[in-house]
């Protein structure tokens, strides 16, 4: 076991996964700069099982992580949606999208990529549904007003190109860090762990389950990253239904999340939502085990193939090549842009104060904070740095109004 085997199984995983990944991305994107988020609201006011079920079905293909869902789960809450149905938006949203179900095939086969979205949408639906039992609805922030929506006209070409932004740029700049930590750690995992720990660990399956939750939850992996580190766990000998755990509860919570969740949505409502991904996961990753063929489940990289030679397809190998650019850039984008911006305020004779705000962890986050800023009269300019957690508000604008609008889209701010 050396660096060389290390290599070797991060680039077959690497080509395995990159070109469902590049289509998903691509679809995200369509989905962005052709779906209008107004139509999906107004699906989701209301009581029963079926905005429920709409915002399950909502939210199974966008590719959103753990903390990106949140400002959009807020969002629609506070244009209408009810809390029942933005529970069901929140646990099915972060365990699949259209970029993870795809690589999901890739790597894990047919049967994987068909039961991870119908388990989401199991637990979605159940977690809602006891949400409006259990924890209905109160008022909402008094603060919140309607997002103004955007009434500009755009052209086909114009949504071609906000498409591939938001897909090859904006989503990379969003899952990105959590899909490069997947695949090293299932690389790591896949060369450096003993196989004998899995093995031993394999005889007991409810309590390996109950070990990933506890590992995965505090982890915090997109549902992207969590294919390949489920990958490595069932070369190692652990069972489908172990791997299948790290699937879903991998992607759906962490402990920011649950932070934001907890005063948003209120402890009973955060309690439910925490559970019905725990109980989801477990049961189906227990079903998968003992009543489904494990021949089934038999991936589509094998651990020979990972560990001691590389396959280089030259349409995955370009596919590749053009992930790990899209990656580079992504990172080097947002290191310079800030460092230019910054350099030019603090030159400028221009009235400018920093805010530190807690949650943000996505570009997801970083846009609901952008937009609820740049809403408030006098303000002329928002700089975001989502690594520092900091936020540079150019204009005449009052900090307690920053602070307000900050909090009103979910987040903690301070000035």
């Amino acid at each position: 076991m050396n660096f060389t085997d290390f290599f070797y199984s991060l680039v077959n995983i690497l080509n395995e996964m990159s070109p469902y990944i590049l289509l998903g991305f691509l679809i995200a994107g369509i989905l962005h700069a052709f779906v209008d988020a107004s139509t999906m609201t107004r699906h989701l006011s209301g009581n029963g099982i079926k905005p429920v079920v709409k915002a399950a079905l909502f939210g199974i293909p966008l590719p959103l992580c753990s903390c990106g869902v949140l400002p959009t789960a807020v969002s629609l809450r506070r244009q209408g949606a009810s809390k029942a149905a933005t529970t069901s938006f929140l646990i099915a949203t972060p365990q699949t999208g259209v970029d993870s179900i795809a690589a999901t095939y890739s790597l894990l086969g047919l049967p994987f990529a068909i039961i991870r979205p119908l388990a989401a949408l199991v637990g979605a639906v159940g977690g809602g549904l006891a949400v409006g039992k259990f924890a209905p609805d109160a008022t909402c922030c008094e603060c919140a007003e309607p997002a103004a929506t955007d009434t500009r006209r755009r052209t086909f070409g114009a949504r071609v190109v906000e498409s591939l932004r938001y897909g090859f740029i904006e989503m990379i700049a969003s899952v990105g860090k959590w899909l490069v930590i997947g695949l090293v750690v299932a690389a790591l995992v896949t060369v450096f762990v003993p196989d004998s720990l899995f093995v031993g660990l394999s005889k007991y399956p409810l309590l390996a389950m109950l070990a990933v939750v506890v590992v995965a939850i505090p982890m915090y992996i997109c549902a992207t990253g969590s294919i390949p580190i489920a990958l490595s766990l069932m070369m190692k000998g652990l069972s489908p239904g172990i791997a299948f755990v790290m699937l879903m509860a991998g992607p759906a919570a962490n402990f920011a999340s649950v932070v934001i969740l907890n005063r948003t949505q209120g402890r009973k409502a955060t309690a439910i939502y925490i559970a019905s991904v725990v109980i989801t996961a477990i049961t189906i990753g227990l079903v998968i085990d003992l009543l489904l063929p494990r021949a089934w489940f038999i991936p589509q990289t094998t651990a020979a193939e990972t560990c001691c030679h590389v396959h280089l397809n030259i349409f995955d190998t370009v596919c590749s090549v053009i992930l790990v650019a899209l990656l580079l850039y992504s990172a080097l984008r947002g290191r310079f842009s800030h460092k230019h911006k910054l350099e030019t305020k603090e030159n400028s004779d221009i009235m400018t104060r920093t805010y530190k705000v807690t949650g943000m962890n996505c570009s997801h986050c970083k846009a609901t904070v952008e937009k609820a800023i740049t809403a408030l009269e006098g303000v002329t300019a928002v700089e975001i740095n989502l690594s520092e957690g900091t936020v540079l508000v150019e204009g005449d604008v009052a900090p307690e109004k920053v602070i307000e609008a900050v909090h009103c889209a979910g987040f903690d701010c301070e000035a």
